[in-house]
């Protein structure tokens, strides 16, 4: 018994075990793919609307920085082309229009006028450049092929970074140059004043990735990263390129890029990532907190839900095999029942000889030489109580074969005071027993009911036994009453018994369900007689207080019958 106990509670766990990996299973797998998905593609258009926001600011920059070089651009092409070569080759004009510009922008460090051979001829600043001589300056050969230039920033001849600004007009069949001197510091701070987030900054390189401003930082972790968006960076519109990468120290940064000065020079940009996308990692933290919650509620509800299934399963198990008990019990009772109609049907036919032979000794003693006799009275009561206690045992003979015949469903006429009678006189001998006094209050008159007699008997005394049942150990009244009420007959069937707990009244006629002592009670006979009433278009009620006693009332329509 044990082992059976042990290897049933061993399937119930892996049956729960099994049920539980199920449930998380069918439940967790769609959630992190559903879960994944939704994060993969926030992530990709939270990262296209952060590039799309770097790109444009970048690109409103650049326009800023493009702005600012043309127009000094055009300032000094102004001068060019409304002053003759000997105007501005006199350096007192030269200054005149030096301090001119200066008021309007002081970004002009100074004014100098260079013939086609690369010698200043004037000169107005603040550095002795006068007759400096410019051939072989790289800024030099350029410009005297262009029309208008904007070199490098270099240190020169003046030690100094700065860039030139020049435009080549013509004079008397020769070139020459007006060129101005733009102040690197105020170009610098112009460039450093563009910052994106708070650690961001931006820098300008020329071809060759060296620097044309001063950086607010040391980035030379970074300069090779600068490179990179010539090369790999992702290519946006207006020809932006942007890239990410990792600095020397470790660091990921978002890196922009764009090209000034016709393609000369590169403004880039540099964000922080952990700063740019720093929403986009709470939305991650957030994501992933839910998915966490939602994975451990599943997880509790799976293990618990797999618990009530086994819990269920042992239920059921448990009431199959009291289910099987029951039906072994019945063809017990079958058995029994066939055999005690046999034996009642074989004392019957001996009772009714001693009652016969009782009746004969008693003509007998009727004769004359037996009136004598002292004893005759003796005699004549010992025959009376034979001939009473024969009839008595016929009679219950006769119930009891009674009782066992009528086990067929036929519907027939059945005359229920008669049908009661019958029943409470096949349970007195019970009643005696358990201390019980049954009563009967039967309305005289009521009409015959058109039922099946061996499924009314199986109610009724199925009530009658329950009765008998709960008041055995300290004894009792039952009262068997009878009545008609609004076209039904109504059957009361009370006693003054121990009474039924109200939380499990509602559960009375649930099949199973007993609060009989195990191996006395199978839970299905009230259920069988709820379904029976049903069947005949009734109903069947139950009322009961503690310690006061408990009450079945059973309703049949005596007209429209039930179903067959």
């Amino acid at each position: 018994m044990d082992e059976n106990r042990r290897s049933e509670g061993f399937q119930y766990r892996f049956s729960t075990r099994n049920t539980a990996l199920v449930i998380i299973f069918l439940s967790i797998t769609p959630l992190i793919l559903v879960s994944g998905l939704i994060l993969y593609q926030f992530h990709q258009s939270y990262r296209e609307k952060v590039y799309a926001h770097l790109t444009e600011l970048v690109h409103n920059h650049r326009q800023n920085i493009d702005g600012f070089l043309k127009e000094k651009l055009n300032v000094i092409r102004f001068l060019a082309e409304n002053f003759s070569y000997e105007s501005l080759a006199n350096e007192s004009f030269l200054q005149e229009r030096l301090f001119a510009l200066q008021e309007v922008s002081p970004v002009f460090v100074d004014l100098g006028v260079v013939d086609e051979r690369g010698v200043q001829t004037a000169y107005s600043g603040p550095f002795l450049l006068k007759r400096v001589l410019y051939a072989e300056e790289d800024w030099f050969k350029k410009a005297i092929h262009r029309e208008y230039f904007i070199s490098d920033v270099f240190l020169g001849l003046r030690g100094h970074p700065h860039f030139i600004v020049a435009v080549r007009e013509n004079w008397e069949g020769k070139s020459w140059i007006l060129r101005s001197t733009v102040d690197f510091r105020t170009f610098t701070d112009f460039v450093r004043n563009i910052r994106i987030g708070e650690r961001g900054f931006a820098v300008i390189l020329n071809k060759e990735g060296e620097l044309q401003t001063q950086p607010t930082l040391d980035i030379a972790a970074s300069r090779n990263v600068f490179m990179d968006l010539l090369e790999e960076g992702k290519a946006y519109g207006n020809g932006l390129r942007i890239v990410e990468r990792r600095d020397d120290y470790g660091r990921k940064n978002i890196y922009v890029g764009a090209f000034l000065k016709d393609g000369g020079w590169l403004l880039v940009c540099q964000q922080d990532a952990s700063e740019a996308f720093a929403e986009l990692k709470r939305a991650q933290i957030l994501t992933l907190m839910i998915f966490i919650l939602a994975g451990f509620g599943i997880l509790t509800m799976a293990f618990l839900f797999s618990r009530r299934i086994a819990k269920r399963i042992a239920q059921i198990d448990l009431e199959k095999q009291m289910m099987d008990e029951q039906i072994v019990e019945t063809g017990k009772l079958a058995s029994v029942g066939e055999l005690a109609a046999g034996i009642a049907h074989e004392i019957n036919n001996p009772v009714a000889i001693m009652v016969e032979e009782a009746g004969w000794i008693e003509d007998l003693l009727e004769e004359e030489e037996f009136k004598e006799g002292k004893n005759l009275e003796e005699f004549k009561r010992a025959l009376r109580q034979i001939n009473t206690q024969g009839k008595r045992c016929k009679e219950i003979t006769y119930k009891l074969l009674s009782f066992a015949r009528k086990t067929d469903s036929r519907v027939q006429d059945v005359q229920i005071n008669d049908f009661l009678r019958e029943l409470v006189a096949l349970s007195a001998q019970r009643a005696k027993f358990s201390s019980v006094v049954i009563n009967t209050d039967l309305q005289d008159g009521l009409p015959s009911l058109r039922v099946s007699q061996s499924e009314l008997q199986q109610v009724f005394l199925n009530l009658i036994n329950n009765a008998l049942d709960a008041m055995e150990k300290k004894g009792g009244t039952l009262l068997v009453k009878s009545w008609l009420e609004e076209g039904h007959i109504m059957v009361g069937v009370a006693d003054n018994g121990p009474g039924i707990r109200k939380a499990i009244l509602s559960r009375i006629f649930d099949p199973f369900f007993t609060t009989k002592p195990v191996g006395k009670g199978t839970g299905l006979g009230l259920s069988i007689c709820y379904g029976i009433i049903k069947k005949l278009g009734g109903e069947i009620e139950v009322k009961s207080t503690i310690d006061v006693g408990t009450t079945f009332l059973v309703k049949i329509p005596f007209s429209g019958h039930g179903n067959n």
